[in-house]
């Protein structure tokens, strides 16, 4: 996903979607509904990751692409259609992170093409076959990363994991996020520091 996500988040509209955007915009459903299955899943994806509950990334679903639909006209070619629907998601996250704290009782799980896995497990592979120590170690530094996360503001959350779980640059969090390269920066320079903090030992 992050290498996805990187990749495409910085480049420009491909001829293909160009011809899709632009039938949308003039009306035609199909095109719009094969823009759609284009990027469904990359959107589900990051709206799970992001928001750690299927149910709740599947209203974030539903909810970008209506808006898409809604505001498609206003698309400008100025930027990648990626960054652009990006931006849509990240947002809809992160009105629904300022409703809500993340709560511990949710799933630490993400939906992945092999079925459900550990979130934090992409943040820090396990060896094969680590001994018993090495994997209580994991264990403890997940649940810790996971403590540390709820702490952070819902901006500087979304910055941390969209840089460290999606691969994104910083510049593209801050178009998504309809700020500067250098505010995302500092952004993320906090998040950093309060997770550092927190895991204190592990680091």
């Amino acid at each position: 996903m992050a290498q996805d996500a990187a990749g495409t988040a910085g480049a420009r509209v491909s001829p293909q979607v160009d011809s899709l955007i632009r039938a949308a915009q003039a009306g035609d459903q199909d095109a719009f509904e094969q823009l759609v299955r284009t990027y469904d899943q990359s959107v589900l994806r990051l709206a799970v990751n992001l928001l750690r509950s299927p149910e709740d990334a599947r209203d974030v679903y539903q909810e970008a692409f209506l808006r898409v639909y809604r505001n498609l006209h206003a698309f400008r070619f100025d930027c990648s259609f990626h960054t652009w629907l990006y931006r849509v998601v990240t947002n809809i996250c992160l009105d629904q992170l300022r409703k809500r704290k993340v709560r511990k009782e949710e799933s630490p799980t993400i939906e992945t093409r092999e079925g459900p896995v550990d979130r934090m497990d992409t943040f820090q592979e396990e060896a094969a076959h680590a001994d018993p120590e090495r994997s209580l170690w994991n264990r403890q530094l997940k649940q810790r990363i996971e403590t540390a996360l709820e702490d952070l503001t819902p901006r500087e959350r979304m910055v941390f994991e969209l840089r460290h779980y999606q691969g994104l640059r910083l510049r593209n969090i801050g178009e998504m996020l309809g700020t500067t390269e250098e505010a995302a920066k500092n952004c993320l320079f906090r998040a950093t520091r309060k997770m550092r903090a927190e895991l204190g030992d592990f680091t």
